[in-house]
């Protein structure tokens, strides 16, 4: 992503983001909207990034699939986008209701450009100077997060937790001195506080472990941004919306050095392909997934059977949104693959563990493998790397294995 530097002024530039649930009702958005002239109040110049209201995205979604069982993803981009314009302007009303200036702005107003993957849209450029204009005549400015326009004004969107990534790119752009991401929870935690009660909020986390904790299935940042901000390194600070706490700092090297495992995380969006029967020849992998790569669809865990009449079985897993789809490409290529057949699954979740310490401590995946064993969670499939472990196991045990990988590794520290 390229930005166009052009700070004016003396005064603070704070870039803000609120998510559906912190903006659902009236009576929310009236509460952030305080939150907001706080801010302001300190002396700051204010950006506000706000995601669709509440269950907004997944009604629009909903009426999609009314009209099309696949509808086309330009027309779901211009649907979609329309949940954050409600958003933004509703707060703005607010702030004025409230006295003071606020101007709402989408993705195309404020001149963020993006490539042209339909529903999950790259951003490639901002330009800053309505944005600067808005701010210079003393407005709180209010974006609608998620979405952008690119090269031929076509309206895109950022997939899903993209309202991170918009906040994020703002404040590289704006040089903001800090971008607060505001959630229904305090911070970030060492797992799931509705599944783990002595989950243990951190006060900092490094972005290299915050990045793999978003992209194993925690819901409070989008890996997306964690990664912008990790290029440029920004000042990301995670709060909650409904208090004054502190939350958890995201940075480039976290203190507590003595965390071999910083957090447990769990994501139940998985879906798993076997192709059945490859030829056990070179190149036979490459074009399995390059099929899949052509159309944009991430691969996660692979696993390679060993070979028996010359033949092997591969195994992985894609998104669940992505499963039938990936499914179907992979039959139509059958011939061409000279495999059996294509199988696939979606009663299959993962858990995870993270922590930049792993890497200087061994037996650490033997201790998960044993907390699993001891609740007899069986595994499926393991995938690991410097700073992670991950499981497939079943969707009904993922709860118990959270909690057993948790005590194991006594993350319920004060």
């Amino acid at each position: 992503m390229d930005i166009y530097y052009r700070r004016r002024g003396n005064l603070g530039i704070v870039v803000q983001k609120f998510g559906g649930s912190s903006v659902a009702d009236a009576q929310k958005i009236i509460t952030v909207a305080k939150r907001i002239i706080e801010t302001y109040d300190e002396g700051n110049q204010v950006v506000v990034v706000v995601s669709a209201q509440g269950d907004t995205t997944d009604t629009l979604i909903e009426k999609a699939k009314e009209i099309s069982a696949t509808p086309p993803k330009r027309e779901m981009d211009m649907l979609l986008s329309t949940g954050e314009q409600i958003s933004i302007s509703l707060l703005a009303m607010a702030i004025a209701e409230l006295g003071y200036k606020a101007v709402s702005l989408t993705g195309a107003q404020v001149g963020i450009k993006t490539s042209r993957e339909y529903c999950n849209a790259r951003i490639e450029t901002i330009e800053d100077g309505r944005l600067r204009r808005e701010l210079d005549a003393g407005n709180i400015v209010i974006v609608a997060g998620f979405q952008g326009i690119d090269s031929e004004n076509n309206i895109t969107t950022l997939g899903r937790g993209g309202s991170d990534t918009t906040a994020v790119a703002l404040a590289v752009a704006l040089e903001a001195d800090r971008c607060e991401i505001f959630t229904d929870v305090d911070g970030i935690y060492t797992a799931d506080p509705r599944i783990v009660e002595d989950a243990t909020k951190l006060d900092e986390i490094s972005y290299d472990e915050m990045i793999e904790l978003a992209s194993l299935g925690a819901r409070v940042l989008h890996n997306r941004s964690v990664e912008l901000a990790k290029k440029y390194n920004v000042n990301l600070v995670v709060r909650s919306s409904l208090n004054k706490n502190s939350g958890t700092v995201v940075k480039g090297v976290a203190d507590m050095e003595k965390m071999v495992v910083r957090g447990v995380a769990h994501d139940y969006d998985i879906g798993q392909i076997s192709v059945v029967g490859v030829p056990d020849t070179p190149g036979m992998a490459y074009k399995l997934f390059k099929l899949l790569a052509d159309e944009n669809i991430n691969v996660d865990i692979i696993l390679q059977s060993t070979a028996r009449d010359n033949t092997r079985d591969i195994s992985f897993t894609v998104a669940k949104s992505n499963l039938d789809r990936a499914t179907s490409i992979i039959e139509q290529n059958l011939e061409m693959l000279e495999a059996r057949q294509v199988t696939n699954s979606d009663d299959i979740a993962k858990v995870s563990i993270v922590g930049a310490g792993m890497v200087e401590n061994p037996g650490i995946a033997c201790m998960m493998f044993e907390a699993l064993a001891e609740v007899g969670v069986n595994i499926y499939m393991i995938s690991t790397s410097e700073i992670k472990i991950s499981c497939l196991i079943s969707p009904e045990d993922v709860e118990k294995a959270i909690r057993a990988v948790h005590k194991k590794f006594k993350l319920n520290y004060e």
